[in-house]
């Protein structure tokens, strides 16, 4: 009996005594996109201070390519220890599996959620020359084009493309797809008329909605924008659970053992709950979301299925 105890003892005490010793060494994010964007910079100030709490350096690792798949199934495919992990980002993970015919990983089953960095709010803004300062204001303008109302986006399958969607199944306006590649150019062109409304970015919109070059009409997550307190959100216009944002957060690969993930939960959660940290979001109009891995899976496939359903109305494919 003893024997067996002391056989069963040496089988599990290496396993339990690494995690108990985790991190020893380096981890590695990998961020599938290039480097210098806004999820790349998240992701280097939330690694930075990770670090710190975990007592070991975390290096971002680029991986770009096919719209952030290729890096996302890297680390689908590595070792489930805890020294790779994901910048998770809603374009990948809940976007690209229901526009890509096929992706080389499934969302949630090959990978265990740590936790949300945060939320990038979104907005509609308006040509200040139309007069659109509602909601009501846009149905108005949008029934005198004829054809419909065309919109700006970020590109066919963005965040804002499948807002912009989504805001056209729930009023009914008529709206016309304007995909530009990356939402700046569609900024430029509202502001220069030629365009009389996009889907945007809070952070990237701001500098053109403080000089009055642009109006900022409604956001579209849950709750008001911090950078825009007077701004309503769509469900406060009455449309009931309007809400679509572009997010970050991060993930290990399926099979990573539980005591690793909640040490990661439990580092991460202190770090977004540093005020400090929570401004410097901010200022990439990142809101920071700190909360359990449960609650950012369950967030997961609740996007999943509900952008599952503003694809398949719309006919968004990308191959």
């Amino acid at each position: 009996m003893l024997g067996a105890t002391l056989a069963l003892a040496a089988c599990i005490t290496p396993a339990a005594h690494a995690q108990g010793d985790y991190p020893s060494k380096p981890i590695r994010l990998i961020v599938p996109f290039a480097n210098a964007g806004v999820t790349d910079t998240s992701a280097r100030i939330v690694a930075e201070k990770l670090g710190q709490q975990l007592g070991q350096q975390i290096v971002v690792d680029n991986k770009p390519g096919a719209g952030g798949n290729i890096g996302t199934q890297m680390v689908a495919k590595a070792e489930p220890d805890g020294y790779t992990l994901l910048l998770g980002y809603d374009g990948t993970l809940v976007i690209n599996p229901n526009v890509y015919a096929k992706v080389p990983f499934d969302p949630v089953k090959d990978f265990v959620p740590i936790g949300k960095i945060g939320d990038a709010v979104l907005l509609i803004a308006a040509n200040p020359k139309l007069g659109i300062k509602t909601v009501a204001d846009l149905q108005h303008y949008a029934k005198t084009v004829a054809g419909g109302m065309s919109y700006g986006s970020a590109g066919n399958g963005s965040t804002t493309h499948l807002a912009g969607e989504m805001f056209h199944q729930r009023t009914g306006i008529p709206m016309t797809h304007v995909p530009y590649k990356g939402g700046g150019q569609a900024l430029l062109d509202v502001v220069g008329g030629t365009l009389p409304v996009t889907f945007a970015a809070v952070t990237g919109a701001m500098p053109f909605v403080k000089s009055g070059q642009v109006d900022a009409v409604v956001v579209t997550s849950r709750q008001r924008a911090p950078s825009l307190p007077n701004v309503p959100t769509l469900i406060e216009t009455g449309m009931k659970d309007f809400e679509i944002n572009s997010w970050v957060g991060l993930m290990a690969p399926a099979g990573t053992p539980k005591p690793i993930v909640d040490k990661l939960s439990v580092a991460l959660q202190k770090v977004l709950n540093d005020p400090a940290m929570r401004e410097r979001l901010a200022s990439l109009g990142i809101v920071a979301t700190p909360g359990t891995p449960d609650a950012y899976g369950r967030e997961i496939v609740r996007d999943l299925a509900k952008n599952k359903t503003i694809v398949k109305a719309a006919n968004i494919k990308l191959d």
